[in-house]
């Protein structure tokens, strides 16, 4: 008979929290496929497993199909797991998941910590329905630009961020998403040092100043509720779009010269306008 690949969720933060049925999956499985072994291997010595690794993470996963197949189909039991939560959710996995079902073995779910649901049941926001966003863009251009396509959702959102830029992410979210909305921010949760804030992004934001910015970050963003009210962001797309609309216009479709115009109309330097125009897709 082929082996099974089992999907693991690990602890986010306190070792602890990892299942029972998933300690006896590590100890029995013939090899365990991990994002970073060093990582993996506290884990297993905090439950004094010791077991076969073999890196598994986004830049070797494709190389790394063969052999795991290879295995599976010799009949010996595989365990994938990432750092922390589940595997394939905003962490390397799915390609491998997705290469074993598509070779006819058994893929089963271990489930387990998910940084995802536990931000959801610290928020006190609707979490019937949700939307899972995974890390916000880097950018702050593509940031803003999915924050505007995200203003008028009605399920709450849940995303991550890193401690280097969850300071203008808020900023972002404070200026698309209207100074009023609510939020919930769980940083290092599990761990020691967990934090959980709930209020508006300026709130969350000026709590933040007070603590060490370290760890990992998930944000629950309340969902929209009503007709929006336009925020000082609408008001600044308007007011660009209609100048450059118009200067479009007034220079005949030549691009170059409708920039001059506009920067001119609006008091912004071309090269400023022109970064406001791509976060537009104008």
């Amino acid at each position: 008979m082929p082996g099974t690949l089992y999907v693991v969720a690990t602890p986010i933060g306190n070792l602890d929290d990892l299942a029972p049925r998933a300690r006896r999956v590590l100890s029995e499985v013939a090899l365990i496929a991990c994002e970073d072994t060093r990582h993996t291997a506290k884990l297993l010595a905090r439950f004094g497993i010791d077991n076969r690794m073999l890196s598994c993470h986004k830049f070797n996963e494709r190389e790394r199909l063969e052999p795991i197949l290879t295995a599976l189909r010799a009949g010996h039991d595989v365990a994938l797991v990432s750092d922390g939560g589940t595997p394939g959710v905003s962490d390397p996995g799915a390609l491998l998941v997705g290469a074993v079902h598509d070779a006819g073995l058994r893929v089963s779910p271990i489930p387990g910590p998910s940084a995802v649901v536990a931000v959801l049941a610290v928020a006190g926001f609707e979490g019937t329905r949700f939307v899972f966003e995974g890390f916000l863009p880097h950018r702050v251009g593509e940031r803003r630009r999915r924050l505007r396509e995200l203003r008028d959702e009605t399920r709450t959102i849940v995303a991550f961020e890193t401690p280097h830029r969850i300071a203008a992410a808020l900023r972002d979210i404070g200026d698309v998403f209207g100074r009023e909305r609510a939020l919930a921010l769980g940083r290092e949760l599990t761990k020691q040092h967990e934090t959980v804030l709930r209020g508006t992004a300026t709130e969350v934001a000026s709590a933040l100043t007070r603590q060490p910015l370290r760890g990992e970050i998930v944000l629950a963003i309340a969902g929209a509720t009503g007709r929006p009210t336009p925020t000082e962001d609408d008001r600044a797309v308007e007011r660009v779009r209609a100048a450059w609309s118009a200067a479009l216009a007034e220079a005949g479709g030549d691009r170059r010269e409708a920039l001059r115009r506009a920067a001119r109309a609006l008091g912004l330097k071309r090269a400023e306008l022109r970064r406001y125009l791509d976060e537009l897709g104008e």
